[in-house]
């Protein structure tokens, strides 16, 4: 054999065996590592990030605490990541647009992770993926310690695991992926539980402790069964409590904002009135102290000047509507009133407006608010350009300067308007804003509304203006999102 392939084999061996680096049980990959690292486990959870993203720094120490646990148990279910920013390649093959994406490999094959981005989500969405939908529990010592594993646990007894109820109730555990399932057919489980027949029970940390199926053994009962239950009757918002909020089939909330810290008795109120609507509205309450709020805050209107406060919100395929109480108050009576108005049909959506400003036209960007959009838009004896933004999107910001001088290019154009309108502050239903900016384009003479998606370039503005609205620039690539700049659900 050649000195020359002795040496290749001896540094393909080197680099194959060569020590993945962990931080805090978590194992670095690289595009020179990444490949055999993936092929040699059966099972690794992969996170794609940037250093410089808030919800990737929000998830690292729950990452790192999966990751420990599930060493500790032995598992051979690895967590790993990638950084993105320095591995672009990686992020490219596995088309990573937003930050954090999540993918588990199975033997090398990549999926979606769908479960939610809490410590016990992860745990059992990956037990679920690498094991049987079911725990089988064979003690009653087993079983306590089993329940008492996490916050909420769901419990199959059935004395002939074969039977149709059993097998409903495997395809729904199967189903499910963020919260643990197990199925006993032992006696003396059904004995300590008061388990006299068959059936299911959902034990939690919270509210009644435990609630029994008392429905037919259908998958469809059962799925409904866990999906109304699982949930304390109100739940904080945060940042880990958000996916597993609006990820769940409930799309009406109530939304009360107020200072966590001396509010015992108007959460006790807002937890009365909760139960009367159980499944069918989710009570969710959100601490004003909390500086990081203050955003979810503006998408109300809200001030902490304005709170305690209630809101309600009807959650849709693009959007969400928002709905206001007449009353200020937070008694109970005032609560079911609000909710039950809503699901009576009998409330129209709130839509914020600001009044509009003395000086709305003194500068070469218009400044338009609800009031005054439909008025100044869509006046047909002008074309008509605005920015639709957020005051605290990034590019939004990197756009103001740019859109400052376009206005300065046409102030004395007598049927061209450059404008503007902060689309938190003020909303309308004439034209969907989907995301910021976006920019939107009048025709003079014309009713018809063009989205612009070129670039967002001083040249390629004005030659859009100057062309009437034709767009002959390529449409801009998909830009990369950080979860909080998202506008819709993410944003909440």
């Amino acid at each position: 054999m050649k000195f020359a392939t002795v040496f290749s084999l001896t540094l393909l061996a080197f680099v194959a065996c060569e020590e993945v680096e962990r931080e805090e049980n978590v194992y670095v990959l690289k595009a020179t590592n990444f490949d055999n690292f993936i092929n040699e486990n059966e099972f690794v959870l992969v996170e794609f990030y940037a250093p410089w993203c808030g919800a990737c720094k929000n998830l690292a120490p729950v990452y790192s605490e999966v990751a420990g646990k599930l060493m500790d148990d032995g598992s051979n279910i690895k967590l790993a990541k990638v950084d993105v920013t320095a591995e672009t390649d990686l992020a490219d093959k596995f088309n990573v647009t937003g930050y954090p994406t999540i993918k588990f490999f199975i033997s090398g094959e990549p999926m979606e992770y769908t479960g939610n981005r809490q410590t016990s989500g992860f745990i059992n969405w990956l037990k679920k993926k690498t094991g049987p939908p079911a725990k089988e529990v064979k003690t009653s010592e087993e079983a306590k310690t089993f329940i008492d594993s996490d916050e909420v646990i769901v419990m199959g007894f059935f004395k002939d695991q074969e039977d149709k109820g059993a097998a409903a109730f495997k395809k729904v555990a199967a189903e499910i992926d963020n919260i643990a399932f197990g199925i006993t057919s032992e006696d003396s489980v059904f004995k300590v539980h008061k388990m006299k027949k068959d059936g299911v029970v959902l034990f939690k940390k919270f509210d009644e402790g435990r609630n029994d199926f008392t429905g037919d053994f259908e998958e469809a009962a059962m799925s409904k069964f866990i999906k109304d239950n699982h949930l304390p009757l109100i739940n904080e918002f945060t940042q880990e409590t958000a996916q597993k909020i609006f990820s769940g089939d409930v799309q009406i909330h109530l939304m009360l904002f107020v200072k966590k810290e001396g509010a015992k008795d108007t959460l006790d109120t807002f937890k009365a009135a909760a139960g009367e609507f159980k499944g069918k509205v989710l009570f969710i309450y959100l601490d004003t102290a909390i500086d990081e709020n203050e955003r979810i805050m503006e998408i109300f209107g809200l001030k902490a000047a304005d709170t305690p406060a209630m809101r309600l919100i009807q959650l849709g395929k693009e959007d969400m509507d928002k709905y206001k109480p007449e009353s200020d108050s937070l008694d109970k009576s005032t609560m079911t009133k609000f909710v039950q108005d809503f699901l009576d049909g009998k409330l129209k959506p709130h839509l914020m407006s600001e009044e509009v400003p003395e000086d709305w036209d003194a500068q070469p960007v218009k400044v338009l608010v609800s009031k005054n959009l439909k008025e100044v838009a869509m006046d047909k004896s002008k074309a008509v350009f605005v920015e639709f933004y957020a005051p605290w999107c990034g590019h939004c910001k990197e756009l103001a300067p740019i859109w400052d001088q376009l206005g300065e290019k046409f102030k004395d154009s007598k049927d061209i308007i450059i404008a503007k309108m902060d689309s938190i502050a003020n909303e309308q239903e004439e034209i969907q804003i989907k995301s910021f900016p976006t920019l939107k384009y009048f025709p003079k003479g014309s009713d018809e509304i063009i989205e612009y998606d070129g670039e967002r370039t001083l040249e390629e503005l004005t030659k859009f203006v100057e062309s009437g609205g034709k767009q002959e620039s390529p449409k801009k690539e998909e830009e990369e999102k950080e979860e909080d700049d998202d506008k819709k659900k993410d944003e909440l």
